[in-house]
């Protein structure tokens, strides 16, 4: 039997979808996602969300451990590869991660989810865990379920 997701997706997608219909903008929408990954627990440390600007990952919400990252250039760092290769990644050793920026020194693993329309990228769930390869893949396609409904309502 496949291992269920600590992170419960369709709770946050409703969370999201209600305040969108209430008018919530952007910057509240990525704010409440960052907020209830976060409030998932381990492995969810620390959740930063990317919007892509001209070519660089510009943080615009976070939950958990502060990063000096707050612009990211396109091809830089794992969360930079992951736009620049059109790709989610799941590193399950930061430590051996060719280029690996990283926010705080106990960051074992990172869950890097894509938000996208079709094949243009918007920008990045990027989440940090103290656990070493802590984000399974039930863990993945719950983040990307909550990075496909910002997707449709940033």
């Amino acid at each position: 039997m496949a291992a269920e997701a600590v992170l419960q997706s369709d709770a946050i997608v409703r969370a999201l979808q209600g305040a969108f219909g209430r008018g919530a903008r952007r910057q509240e929408l990525l704010k409440i996602a960052a907020t209830r990954i976060h409030a998932a627990g381990s492995p969810y440390t620390g959740v930063y969300l990317y919007m892509l600007h001209d070519g660089e990952l510009v943080l615009e919400a976070h939950q958990g451990r502060p990063t000096a990252h707050a612009r990211i250039p396109v091809g830089t760092g794992l969360c930079g590869k992951a736009v620049a290769e059109g790709r989610d990644i799941n590193e399950a050793d930061v430590a051996s991660a060719p280029g690996y920026l990283a926010c705080s020194r106990e960051t074992k693993s990172e869950l890097i989810v894509l938000i996208r329309r079709h094949d243009h990228v918007l920008g990045q769930i990027d989440i940090d865990s103290d656990v070493p390869a802590g984000f399974t893949d039930a863990e993945h396609a719950a983040v990307k379920e909550i990075a496909d409904a910002l997707a449709v309502l940033l």
